[in-house]
């Protein structure tokens, strides 16, 4: 009866451990306002220096609702401040949360004039 108890013990440690791990996973994904208090708006572009992001990162786009959108875009569509037809989503919500991905993530507003007066940002995660 003891030795059932003693892996009772061993079994409830290793899970308490293993969900410590996960919890810490989660914790070290950081979310991040475009923009800082101004939000998402023209000339962001700057925004991103000094920081250092990583691939499960949260972006916050906050902007007011039906004055701007966000897409994602190939490094392409980010030069050209264009989308490609298929597949591709649009974020109107005001308050758009967008997970980055490991490598170059592409933002632009796809509002007429608004992504080539500066409205796109560029962020690279590790």
């Amino acid at each position: 009866m003891a030795q059932g108890r003693g892996s009772a013990v061993v079994a409830t440690a290793v899970l308490c451990l293993l969900a410590v791990s996960l919890h810490c996973e989660v914790a070290e994904a950081a979310t991040y306002v475009v923009g800082g208090r101004g939000g998402w708006s023209f000339n962001v572009s700057g925004w991103s220096r000094g920081k250092k992001f990583k691939a499960g990162d949260v972006l916050v786009f906050s902007y007011q609702k039906g004055a701007h959108n966000v897409v994602a875009v190939n490094k392409a569509g980010y030069d050209k401040c264009s989308t490609t037809p298929r597949n591709t989503k649009v974020y109107t919500s005001g308050k758009d949360r967008i997970r980055l991905v490991k490598g170059l993530n592409n933002f632009i507003c796809t509002l007429p004039g608004h992504c080539g007066a500066g409205m796109k940002i560029q962020i690279s995660a590790s």
